[in-house]
């Protein structure tokens, strides 16, 4: 068959395959180290922070099976596929994980169930793990960039257990075939609906990663069994472009220059723990409180200019203020606004029982009043947030909250990464001290040089 004749995930699977770490463009082999880096650390403040996944690690203790990975910072062995379920849980549960400049996640499903099965199989080196993220990185990005997404399915997990599956298929030394058989049965877990995002009342949102996580982990492990995968997976007549797109996406600039520009080096890292459509406003109240002098006994009102999907985030008003559970404070742009004007940033321990009780913020998040402003819409890149605070006596301050720490404008750098992975390593339910995380950072600089990438797991538990 020629080129034109072969699905996208043929593509995709002889793309993986052929990843190495020394084709790998060094900017993509950077953002790869990175997002390994990044992720590990927020599943380590997640351990310690958010209720919920003591639940899912709970269950996946109980369900027991042969050791073979780690559960990160509880120290158990268990299952790949439940170590995946786990870490994929805790990798984006605190909003915290890295993502593209287009919005959604890819790194809180690749990058656990990569390691996962790197543990189940042992003597994996870090450049076979560079690639892997890689190549997953990169898949993730060209279809978010060129499907019609309607804002009806959660890409992050409908094309993250895609991403995870050929990453994790890249660590298993599947060759191309098994690769395309391996991403075909990822379909079989390919799913998620925005309501689980966008609604309130339910800690699902907080979790969601986890299951792409292990359906990625799933797909390869069958498809290195020999279990067979969809032939036209994203193209045929019944395929992922046709069910989830409307048969609207662009497969030329999907396949443009794939395995010479490898699209995840644009993946940007938070600074703030939260949905990465409110860190303009973040930002804005950050700086108008900061460059004016402001004071919050002064302020008689913040209004927030937003677009269509920065009023998800502040439907139903009165819940978007006071937020009843972690998950939705972290997807409360009235509740974010005033904890940046209170605390002056947004910070891990924000986000506690106490934090959502906190008389102070709920104070300023009821001055809150969204003023919508379709300029504002979120087309593809991360739309911008403009926020305007009036004062009693009249005066109104007005900034747009460009350009973001953490965008590709103002990206974090390994200092900046290293402080946050000091945070969240402090915040986990087994805390690291400076010289541990101090060698973790070094490590993960210089990953490509392990033997065996599960080194740097031994060192966090």
């Amino acid at each position: 068959m020629t080129p034109s004749d072969v699905d996208v995930v043929g593509h995709f699977a002889d793309h993986a395959a052929a990843t190495t770490y020394d084709t790998l463009p060094p900017a993509a082999a950077e953002a790869a180290k990175m997002s390994i880096f990044d992720t590990l650390g927020v599943i380590l403040a997640a351990s310690g922070v958010e209720p919920a996944v003591r639940d899912v690690v709970d269950l996946v203790g109980e369900t027991g099976g042969r050791p073979e990975s780690t559960v990160l910072a509880f120290g158990d062995r268990v299952p790949a596929l439940t170590a995946a379920l786990a870490n994929g849980a805790m990798a984006h549960c605190l909003d915290f994980d890295d993502q593209t400049p287009w919005g959604q996640h890819s790194a809180s499903s690749i990058v656990p169930a990569a390691f996962a099965v790197a543990e189940r199989r042992g003597g994996v080196t870090g450049k076979d793990m560079i690639a892997a993220v890689a190549a997953g990185q990169d898949i993730f990005a060209r279809l978010r960039r060129n499907v019609g997404w309607r804002k009806d399915w959660n890409l992050s997990t409908v094309l993250g257990v895609f991403a995870g599956a050929a990453a994790t298929g890249r660590v298993l030394g599947l060759d191309a075939s098994r690769l395309a058989h391996a991403i075909g049965i990822a379909s079989m877990q390919s799913s998620g609906v925005m309501e689980v995002v966008a609604g309130t009342g339910s800690n699902l949102r907080a979790l969601y990663a986890g299951f792409s996580a292990k359906g990625a982990v799933l797909a390869a492990l069958l498809a290195d069994k020999g279990v067979t995968g969809v032939e036209n997976l994203f193209e045929g007549e019944y395929g992922v472009f046709a069910t989830y797109f409307g048969g609207r996406y662009d497969r030329d600039a999907i396949l443009a220059d794939l395995g010479r520009d490898y699209q995840g080096s644009t993946t940007l890292y938070k600074l703030w723990p939260s949905v990465g459509t409110s860190h303009s406003h973040i930002h804005a109240m950050i700086e108008l409180i900061s460059e004016h002098g402001l004071s919050i006994a002064d302020i008689d009102e913040i209004r927030v200019h937003i677009g269509d999907y920065h009023d998800l985030m502040c439907r139903p008003l009165d819940a978007r203020r006071a937020p009843a559970t972690l998950a939705d404070a972290k997807f409360s742009l009235p509740f974010l606004v005033a904890v940046a004007a209170v605390r002056g940033g947004v910070r891990v321990a924000d986000f506690s029982a106490n934090g959502l009780r906190d008389p102070e913020v709920l104070a300023v998040a009821n001055k809150i009043v969204p003023v919508p402003d379709p300029a504002l819409d979120w087309k593809l890149e991360l739309p911008p947030g403009r926020v305007e605070v009036v004062l009693h006596d009249g005066r109104r301050f007005t900034r747009t909250g460009d350009p973001v720490p953490g965008s590709l404008e103002l990206p974090l750098t390994w200092n900046d990464l290293t402080r946050k992975f000091a945070d969240c390593a402090a915040a986990s339910v087994a805390p690291l001290g400076q010289e541990r995380v101090a060698t973790a950072a070094r490590m993960a600089q210089r990953l490509e040089e392990l033997d065996d990438v599960t080194e740097l797991l031994r060192l966090l538990g």
